[in-house]
């Protein structure tokens, strides 16, 4: 193909509809013919990224190889596509306006009135084409956040309006949409879809699909319908019943043909079938686990379970690679103390530490790292879980009266985690932590090189404080040991116990790196300790 076809998913009548997993399985159905397919994210909010929002109000912040802090739906493109994703393919409206806000001050526009017409569809446009551009995609499908009908989602329509008309045939909408069952009734309603793509039609934009998000099946009778009143195909319009898992939505849509639709509408002629026998053999496995083991996870936002939505995957994934269903149970770390942690946690086969940030939950995380350490429970501790477990280990091991993080306590006597060195001078909160992937260098004798089967691996960070190496020989002279080091930077990656069956916390995030495809053997490794821990009990 000389040319990338550009595909919108664009949403109506609620958010959360699942336009970001629809485009994950839209593109899975496209790869799995031969295509290369890429997938983008813009969202309408002004913030220049997520890292700076609360997980409450936005879920977690998904980190890309190259330091992006990014919306979590980039997650479940790296997760079905197992392709890395990148800067590019997450855009908000805040790095937009600035976008077109430093040009004009560099003069860019030419002492021309800048406006949103074309000057931000422009941008938006500009930023749609730099991924086929940078890379030779086949595809390159753009999830339009938000609904149709939000003010801060105009421009970005208004540029899909634009680029339909100057594409043609290489271009198309697909429109998410919702068909509620109301009870007293006993029927599918189909005028909230009636009227969103009616507020479409009246920016501009006849959607090519329709992907109708229902609890019910949608008869012949009800598409047709539809078709009629959206001025669509009966075959455009796809149905998306509620799934088990968002691993099967792939094969929902392949049952739909929304992909066979799609190539047809952009005249793409191909005698290539699918090849999703991995997927299916991971479906498989995944609905029917032959063992079952149940698993801690404590952190601070456990009531809002997509503040932790990747470590959540990779359980699923590694759980498929142990063929046992992983039971998470979230226990929220400010309701833990050394008075009641044995009763929330006794009866676990493993406990992960959460990552997190601010003095919120720490103390509770320490006195479970505390009992977990004790127990020989298998341990998991991810970033402020890592600096948790080296905390815990300092006061009740080493005897450091007081010892803390300069996050939690910046007159803490002993500070066995403290901010790094290029961080002290930071004042600017977004995007300036240590961001993106670094290599790593592995001990041969340590848990992690056996885990790993490399001795350097590259993962993904998102920190300012660090292990403090003024400390360091007191730890591993009492047990706690460094496997992994940064070589640039002498910065300390991975703590372990040598003497516990499974004791390790790293300073990165391994969860980012897990998909379908690739499991993260962290995790794999981490589920068959507590299945052997399940069956010493």
């Amino acid at each position: 193909m000389p040319n990338a076809k550009y595909i919108f998913v664009t949403g109506g009548v609620t958010s959360s509809l699942g336009k970001g997993i629809i485009s994950a399985s839209l593109a899975t159905l496209l790869q799995s013919r031969g295509f290369k397919v890429t997938i983008q994210k813009f969202d309408p909010y002004i913030n220049i990224d997520p890292g700076t929002l609360n997980p409450y109000e936005h879920g977690e912040c998904y980190v890309t190889d190259d330091g992006a802090e990014t919306d979590l739906d980039l997650g479940h493109y790296e997760r079905f596509l197992n392709v890395p994703t990148s800067r590019a393919n997450s855009i908000t409206t805040g790095r937009i306006y600035k976008s077109v806000i430093d040009k004009e001050r560099q003069g860019a526009y030419l002492g021309k009135t800048v406006q949103v017409i074309p000057h931000i569809t422009d941008e938006i446009k500009n930023s749609i084409k730099l991924l086929a551009k940078n890379k030779a995609f086949d595809f390159v499908i753009t999830e339009i956040g938000g609904t149709v009908g939000d003010i801060e989602s105009l421009p970005y329509i208004e540029a899909v309006r634009q680029m339909k008309w100057e594409l043609g045939k290489n271009c198309l909408v697909v429109h998410l949409t919702l068909i509620p069952y109301l009870a007293a009734a006993g029927e599918l309603k189909t005028k909230p879809t009636q009227h969103s793509v009616k507020a479409l039609l009246e920016y501009g934009i006849q959607p090519d699909i329709l992907v109708c998000r229902t609890e019910h099946t949608l008869n012949k009778e009800l598409k047709k319908k539809i078709a009629l009143f959206c001025n669509v195909e009966i075959s455009a319009v796809v149905e998306s019943i509620d799934a088990s898992t968002i691993y099967e939505v792939p094969f929902l849509m392949k049952e739909e043909k929304l992909d066979e639709v799609v190539l047809r509408k952009l005249s793409i002629d191909t005698d290539q079938k699918h090849d999703l026998t991995a997927w299916s053999k991971f479906l498989r496995k995944f609905k029917n686990p032959t063992k079952e083991v149940n698993i801690a996870l404590v952190g601070k936002y456990t009531e809002l379970k997509d503040a932790y939505l990747s470590i959540a995957e990779a359980f699923k994934h590694a759980g498929v690679a142990n063929d046992t269903r992983v039971n998470l149970n979230w226990i929220h770390s400010e309701g833990i103390n050394d008075d009641n942690v044995a009763e929330k946690v006794q009866d676990m086969s493993a406990v992960l530490v959460a990552p997190g940030f601010g003095e919120r939950g720490v103390e509770g995380k320490i006195a479970t790292i505390k009992y977990v350490r004790e127990n020989n429970i298998p341990f998991f501790g991810i970033c402020l879980g890592m600096q948790c477990a080296v905390i815990e280990f300092s006061r009740n091991v080493l005897k450091l009266k007081n010892a803390n993080s300069t996050e939690i306590n910046v007159d803490t006597p002993h500070p066995v985690i403290d901010i790094m060195d290029e961080q002290k001078k930071v004042t600017m909160k977004g995007g300036t932590m240590r961001l993106g992937a670094y290599s790593c260098q592995l001990s041969k004798d340590s848990l992690a090189y056996k885990i790993y089967q490399s001795d350097t691996i590259q993962e993904r960070h998102r920190h300012r404080f660090e292990f403090n190496n003024k400390y360091l020989d007191k730890f591993v002279n009492a047990g706690m040991i460094n496997t992994g080091m940064n070589q640039k930077t002498n910065l300390v990656e991975i703590i372990e116990i040598p003497s516990h069956p499974f004791f390790i916390g790293v300073q990165f995030h391994p969860e980012y790196k897990s998909t379908v495809a690739q499991p993260h053997p962290l995790f794999v490794s981490f589920v068959a300790a507590a299945l052997k821990h399940q069956k010493s009990k």
